[in-house]
């Protein structure tokens, strides 16, 4: 029996998803933050997995002392 695929999900996905516009999530992408994320092409992907790790890892780190 082989192991379910993971859900893939486009970068405009992950924005509505997370109400993060899509412009942050490529400066996230560039500057290594944000959740995991791997070209298939031309385009920017995300597995569901890692974008729901990365949101709970924000409220583990507890709240920002510098604004």
């Amino acid at each position: 029996m082989s192991s379910p695929r993971p859900q893939i999900l486009f970068i405009e996905e992950v924005a509505a998803r997370t109400r993060v516009p899509v412009k942050t999530l490529r400066h996230w992408r560039l500057h290594g933050t944000g959740p995991k994320s791997a070209r298939m092409g031309r385009r920017v992907v995300y597995r569901e997995a890692d974008v729901e790790a990365w949101v709970e890892a924000q409220f583990e780190e507890g709240p920002r002392t510098s604004w």
